[in-house]
Formats: structure tokens, sequence, C-alpha cells
């Protein structure tokens, strides 16, 4: 099988984020299932699983990164991918080849049919990522939960370590009572007896996760922490505590304090995971590989041009004070938004400050989730007055450009479908 044919059939099975399907009466028991057929690989690895509204994926690559420091084998399973569906799958650094990926799914192909019910999409790709980590004997496998986590495909198994970055709003119709349901469908991924790092700091959400009965709990501002978080050129310098130990000057290059947090979450899961502090050389070396494609990166220079991925209000409100502390504005803001249907596009607007663009650029990526740029562009003229639609993202950036001085901004945000497509469009033309 080639790595078309398995695309192809991949897109034969359902996927839930492409059909906003609900959670409501889901089960593991086809995940379970999908996975004995093919041997059960995810039992020959050690876990660490992450989730959280926001900073799952910063903070799965970080500590993935401090793991390969010392010197361990390493997967990373995150989602989504922003150009290529082997950026889901890294085994000590690198996304895993094409090749090996069709490979995988042609085996499942032949296990689906001594199935009696087909796999959903999400299910086939994470089965993959398990195969593969056994494939290549890692020695831990970092897991990022795809949605929420009590039911989602990768919360199989029994992980040495739980994380729980944040708890905020996503995937929710916002109604009363909205932040705990989130918190209590995050919680799902805590095992009893096992241990939790825990970054919310919402006391009144702490009994949801002490209900879950883990053997200890290692909280943000108590049991490790951020003492400074500065500003540095290309990313943020850092002094975490953890475990009593304290690492100083640790250079991290990602750019907005959130990630400073996810630093210190990050580092509290790895020492949890190993049961013992980490050498401050493998903290610093770790931190200093971290690199994250889509989330708040410069893809260049004169115009400055920004891609991030905000999906939902909090990393909407992330991106917009990250640009004003990070990179205070000598000249424009030239916006580029786009966003999945499902989104409320005002109140993403007001937090990516919308209003101090010079102008917005609607636009739309090719996917079926896909908002009109046309309906995005009505929204958006609540905001300023100078509103453009482009339906083709590389048109959009091609505008954006044109329109912009040495010394402005030119961000794109909205989705990582929509950063995905302005990759590709800028790397093509401008590098």
């Amino acid at each position: 099988m080639l790595i078309n044919e398995a695309l192809e059939y991949l897109d034969l099975h359902i996927n839930r984020r492409l059909t906003l399907e609900k959670i409501d009466g889901l089960s593991l028991s086809q995940m379970r299932a999908l996975l004995e057929a093919i041997g059960n690989p995810h039992e020959d690895f050690p876990t660490i699983h992450i989730t959280g509204t926001n900073g799952k994926g910063s903070t799965a690559t970080m500590v993935a990164e401090l793991l390969s420091a010392l010197g361990l084998s390493v997967g990373l399973y995150s989602s989504p991918h922003v150009t290529s569906i082997t950026e889901r799958i890294h085994i000590n650094g690198e996304p895993i080849r094409e090749e090996d990926f069709a490979e995988n799914v042609a085996v499942l192909s032949l296990a689906e049919r001594h199935l009696d019910f087909s796999p959903s999409w999400f299910e086939l790709v994470t089965a993959v990522a398990f195969r593969s980590f056994a494939d290549a004997a890692v020695d831990v496998a970092v897991i990022e939960v795809g949605m929420l986590g009590r039911f989602d495909a990768t919360n199989i198994g029994n992980p040495r370590v739980s994380v729980i970055t944040n708890i905020d709003y996503d995937h929710t119709d916002g109604a009363e009572g909205w932040r705990e349901k989130i918190a209590r469908e995050k919680a799902g991924i805590i095992r009893k007896d096992g241990v939790l790092c825990l970054g919310e700091v919402d006391d009144d959400l702490d009994e949801i996760f002490v209900e879950e009965e883990p053997r200890k709990i290692f909280r943000q501002g108590q049991d490790f922490s951020v003492l400074s978080n500065e500003l540095a050129v290309g990313g943020r310098l850092l002094t975490l505590v953890s475990q009593s130990q304290k690492y100083e000057d640790i250079y991290l290059p990602l750019h907005g304090e959130h990630q400073g947090i996810n630093a210190a979450i990050a580092l509290s899961a790895a020492e949890q995971f190993l049961e013992t502090p980490l050498p401050y050389n493998v903290v610093k070396n770790g931190f200093e590989n971290v690199r994250m494609i889509g989330r708040f990166e410069i893809l260049g220079s004169n115009p400055l041009v920004v891609v991030d991925g905000a999906h939902n209000p909090p990393g909407a409100e992330a991106a917009a004070r990250t640009l004003k502390r990070s990179f205070p504005l000598e000249g424009n803001l030239i916006l580029i938004v786009g966003m999945t249907e499902e989104k409320n596009a005002e109140w993403m607007l007001e937090c990516l400050e919308a209003d101090h663009a010079q102008f917005i650029i609607c636009t739309e990526a090719a996917t079926p989730r896909a908002m009109s740029a046309r309906d995005l562009a009505a929204t958006a003229e609540k905001f300023s007055s100078n509103v453009v639609v482009r339906s083709n993202p590389e048109a959009a950036l091609e505008l954006a450009i044109s329109q912009s001085e040495p010394n402005d901004v030119v961000m794109g945000t909205g989705s990582l479908y929509v950063v995905g497509a302005l990759r590709d469009a800028y790397f093509s033309k401008h590098v």
C-alpha cells in the first residue's frame, strides 16, 4: 500500500472531527477490539498521557524532548497535523516515514475484515501510532489526547503519568456547568493509584480530579512552578522549580508567556515518569531542542509573517497577548483569519483584537468544516471597515504581503487547517 492509498482508505472511515459527532454514547470498546486484532501493541511500552483545552501539544512535545535528552527512545503522538499526516507520529524527534505509515495502515485494513464494525478515522490513526511505537521498541510514548479524554481513542491502557494542562472553553455549548463537564471528561484519563500532573489551578474543579483516586497529584503552584518567565530573543528565558529542584536560565525557543507554564508542567511530568529529578544539562538541552510547527511560528521578516493555530477563544487571547508583548507593533497589523464552522466567529475575532488590525482578510482552508469566508467577513465587518475576502489562503497571503510595509506584521490564525495552507503558500514562494 502506498501513502495515497493509505489516505484514501482512512477517508472511507468516519471522522468525528469532521462530522461534529458528539461524545454522548461513545465507548472505548471498538478501540480495544481494534488493538486486540493487531496484537495489543499499546501494551509494549509505558506511556505519559496528556490532555487539556490548550497547551497539550506543546507540553507533549516538551516532555518528549526532555526524555530524549536523557537518552531514551521516545515516541510522540499528537494532533492535528499541519501539512503531512506523518507529523502526528514521531519517533526520536522525527516523523515516521510515509512508507511505514502506509504499511501499518495496510495491516489495519486486513484486520478490519475480521471486525464486526468499521473503526473511525482517528481510531485507525491512533492504532498506527501504537503499532509504530511497538515496532520501534520505544522506551516510552508521549500520547496527546485528540479530544477531551474519557472516550478518546488514546485513552487505552495504564499510563504511568497522566497530565491535565488546563480547563477552558472548547468543545462545549457554554451551558451552565460547562467547566465542570469538561473537567470530568478530561479527568477520565486519570488512573486509580496513578500519578497526575495538574496544570489547572481552579480550586472549584479540584475535587473532580480527586474523585478519580490518583495515588498522587502534583499541582502547579504547589509542587511545580515557574519562578521567572522572561522575554528572550526567539523565545523565553525561564526559571523552573520541580521536586524541590531549581532550574535557572532555561531557554525555551517558543513565543508566549503561556509556554513557560507548559514547560513547568512538562518538566514535572517527565520527572514523575522517571521518579527522580532530571540533571540540569538534560533540562537545558531538552528545552532548547523544542520546535513547534504552527504555534506562533515566525515564517519570515520584512514584513514579519506569523502563523498561529489558535482555534478557540483562550488560544486566540494567548496569540494576541503574545503578539503584543513579544512583538510590539511599529507598523500595522494585517490579519488573515479562517476558522471552522462551529466556532463563535465574533468571540474569536474579539479575542484576537481584530479591531486593532489595519485590515482583515477572511479566508477558508480546504476542509468540509471550513466556515465560509464570506460568512466570516460579515462578522469581521463589526470590527473593521476594511475587510477583504480571499477564499484561497494562498491568495490571502499574497494580498497581505503585497499590501504590507517592511515594519508591518502579517498574522495568519484561526485554525491549524488555515495555518498549514499559509505555511505551504509562504514556503513555496518566499523561501
